[in-house]
């Protein structure tokens, strides 16, 4: 099941052209490995939410990218009942009985958002998810700054962009172009000093990264 067209998404992505610091996120990380979710919610962030494909899965895949299991049990274990997948595809109403959604929900053990409007619009759905829990105490997680970054500051949200995808094979050629375009962007927003302001609750950006360990070198790499 691929995405049909988003057109609000469109028209919101327009305001970033007035306020570019809209798809600043808080914290860039290379993927939720980075993320030090328990730390995260010590910091006040009780309620925390991801796109899912090349965020947590392959483009329009229902499994967890497998290096990511252990974050992603780490994520459950501190979140518990307070974490949910927004996607643009599964849970919207290009899902078709919300089957895409439920194999979702089995896979990563997580609720999938039933949504009508596309990020970066309809943020109002998770919030209503969410009843209770203020914005600014929600972190949304995703791939792609011009929909989840856009989508989480437009509604106060603690933002964390993930830079590395886990695959562009299968993925919206569209998509592929506009994400390289997004970190292009990122990269000339970042040296003209133009920032994300600071969020409302004092989170301390370096705590809540953490360092990967990396693969071992190779005797051709040494």
């Amino acid at each position: 099941m691929g995405q049909s067209f988003n057109f609000q998404g469109i028209i919101q992505s327009f305001r970033v052209l007035v306020s570019p610091r809209l798809m600043v996120p808080n914290v860039v990380v290379r993927d939720i490995r980075d993320i030090n979710f328990e730390q995260l919610h010590k910091s006040g962030v009780v309620a925390i939410a991801f796109d899912k494909d090349n965020c947590l899965t392959r483009p329009y895949g229902n499994d967890l990218h497998p290096p990511f299991k252990d974050a992603w049990k780490s994520c459950r274990d501190v979140y518990k009942d307070q974490v949910i997948i927004v996607s643009n595809s599964a849970g919207t109403n290009d899902d078709k009985d919300y089957n895409q959604a439920k194999a979702i929900e089995k896979a990563l053990q997580v609720l999938v958002l039933r949504h009508e409007h596309k990020k970066p619009a309809g943020g109002e759905e998770l919030l209503k998810h969410f009843s209770g829990i203020n914005p600014e105490r929600i972190a949304f997680v995703g791939d792609r700054a011009l929909t989840d970054v856009v989508f989480g500051n437009n509604y106060g949200m603690f933002t964390i962009l993930t830079k590395d995808i886990v695959s562009e094979e299968g993925d919206n050629p569209m998509a592929v172009k506009i994400r390289k375009m997004e970190h292009r962007v990122l990269g000339f927003l970042d040296r003209m000093n133009i920032r994300r302001e600071a969020h409302s609750i004092p989170i301390d950006k370096h705590a809540v990264v953490m360092q990967q360990t990396p693969p071992p070198q190779t005797k051709e790499q040494v």
